[in-house]
C-alpha cells in the first residue's frame, strides 16, 4: 500500500507516493534488531540513498544502524514499530526531501566537502538554497554524498581531463548526458576532498580561503562560549548597521526572514525584539518607521509581513508618541522660561506666577546730549 510523501497533503491523487514502510523483528535480548524491509523502495521514491533515511532513524532513536546494500538489509538496532518509523520518516522527509518553497519532493542534494556544505535545488520550482546542517545526519551526508551529485561529478571531471589530453571530446558530450542533477548550488565544482583531512594544518587552509566576513559566520569555538559572549560576538557583527541606513534595511529584512524560520516562537515576541535593536543603537527610528509605512513582500510572503507588522504595531505606536513628545518639549521649554516660583513661608499652597520679562533699560550711549 502506498502514501503520499507528504501526509499533510490528503489529496488522493497527489502524484508523489511511497510505499509504506514495512518493518521486520528479528533476534531476541540485547541482540533484537528491526529490518526495514523494503527500505530501498522507499528511498528510491524519495530520490535519496537508503541508507539515509536509516541513519536518521539511528540519530532520532539513539539506536546504531547498520546497512548491508548487496543484500537490501537496512537495520536499526532495537524492536521499533512500523507505524512509528513512518512517523519518523515524516521529519526525515520534511527536513532533507521537501522543497522549503513549494513543498514538492523534486529535490537533489549537492556537497561541497571543501567547505562542508549541503545544497538543496528543486527541479519543480527552481529553488536553490542550502541545508541547515545543524542535524547530526548531515556529517554522514557529507561523509558519504549522493552518487549522483558526488562521486559521479568527480568521475565526470576526471573523464573529461583523461579525454582533453587525448584529445577528444566525445566522452564530453556522452558524460553530459548522463548528468541529470543540476549544478551545486555554490557553484564550486572542485574535486579536492578536504572531508577526510582534519589536521590543524589542513584546517588553517581552509580557513585562510574563507573571506574576513565569512569566518564569522563558520562553526568555530565561539559556540562553545558562555551566552553573554555569544550574545557580544553577534552585536559586534551587526555594528556595521551604525548610521548605514541601507544596512538597517537589509537588517529589518533578515529579521523577516528569521521570524519565517521560527515563526512560533519569534511572532508574538516581534516588538520586544525590534525595541532591543532600537535601543542597541543598531536600528535608527526613520529606518523603523519608514518600513512599518509599507508591507514589502521581498523577503517573506506578504501575508507573514502583514502579520510581523501587526505585531509590530504597538512598537511603532509608542515610537511615533515618543517623537510627538520630543517635537512638542521645545514649546514647553519657552513657556517655562517664563514661570516662576513664588515660596512664601505664610502660603498653604505653591504659587506658580507668570513673569513678564522687563524691557531692557537704553544704554547712556542714545542719551541726547541738547537735552541736559
Amino acid at each position: 500500500m502506498s502514501v503520499n510523501v507528504n501526509r499533510s497533503v490528503l489529496d488522493q491523487f497527489y502524484r508523489y507516493k511511497m510505499p509504506r514502510i514495512i518493518a521486520k523483528v528479528e533476534g531476541k535480548g540485547n541482540g533484537i534488531k528491526t529490518v526495514i524491509v523494503n527500505m530501498t523502495d522507499v528511498a528510491k521514491s524519495l530520490n535519496r540513498p537508503p541508507t539515509y533515511p536509516t541513519k536518521f532513524f539511528g540519530c532520532e532513536l539513539g539506536a546504531q544502524t547498520q546497512f548491508d546494500a548487496k543484500n537490501d538489509r537496512f537495520i536499526v538496532n532495537g524492536s521499533h514499530e512500523a507505524n512509528k518509523l513512518q512517523d519518523m520518516l515524516d521529519g526525515f522527509i520534511r527536513k532533507f526531501v521537501l522543497c522549503p518553497e513549494c513543498d514538492n519532493p523534486e529535490t537533489d542534494l549537492h556537497i561541497n566537502a571543501k567547505k562542508q556544505t549541503i545544497g538543496n535545488s528543486c527541479k519543480a520550482c527552481g529553488y536553490r538554497g542550502m541545508l541547515d546542517t545543524r542535524h547530526k545526519l548531515c556529517t554522514f551526508i557529507l561523509r558519504n554524498p549522493p552518487e549522483d551529485t558526488g562521486s559521479v561529478k568527480k568521475k565526470e571531471k576526471k573523464s573529461k581531463k583523461k579525454d582533453k589530453e587525448n584529445g577528444s571530446s566525445d566522452g564530453e558530450a556522452s558524460n553530459h548526458n548522463d548528468i541529470d542533477a543540476p549544478d551545486a548550488v555554490d557553484g564550486d565544482d572542485d574535486d579536492q576532498d578536504w572531508g577526510e583531512e582534519t589536521t590543524e594544518e589542513a584546517q588553517q587552509r581552509r580557513m585562510e580561503e574563507i573571506s574576513a566576513h565569512a569566518k564569522n559566520l563558520t562553526l568555530s569555538e565561539d559556540l562553545e562560549k558562555p551566552l553573554e559572549e555569544r550574545v557580544n560576538l553577534f552585536y559586534n557583527f551587526v555594528k556595521f548597521t551604525h548610521n548605514n541606513k541601507k544596512a538597517q534595511k537589509y537588517l529589518l529584512g533578515g529579521f523577516e526572514c528569521l521570524v519565517k524560520l521560527h515563526q512560533t516562537q519569534l511572532l508574538p515576541r516581534v516588538p520586544i525584539v525590534l525595541k532591543d535593536l532600537y535601543d542597541a543603537d543598531l536600528l535608527e527610528e526613520d529606518v523603523i518607521l519608514a518600513w512599518a509605512e509599507k508591507v514589502s513582500k521581498k523577503y517573506v510572503s506578504k501575508e507573514l509581513a502583514k502579520e510581523i507588522h501587526a505585531k509590530a504595531a504597538p512598537f511603532v505606536k509608542w515610537l511615533k508618541e515618543a517623537e510627538e513628545e520630543s517635537e512638542g518639549s521645545g514649546a514647553d521649554e519657552e513657556e517655562d522660561d517664563n514661570v516662576e516660583v513664588v515660596y512664601s513661608s505664610s502660603a498653604r499652597e505653591l504659587k506658580v506666577e507668570t513673569v513678564t520679562p522687563e524691557k531692557p533699560a537704553e544704554e547712556e550711549d542714545d542719551l541726547d546730549i541738547d537735552a541736559i
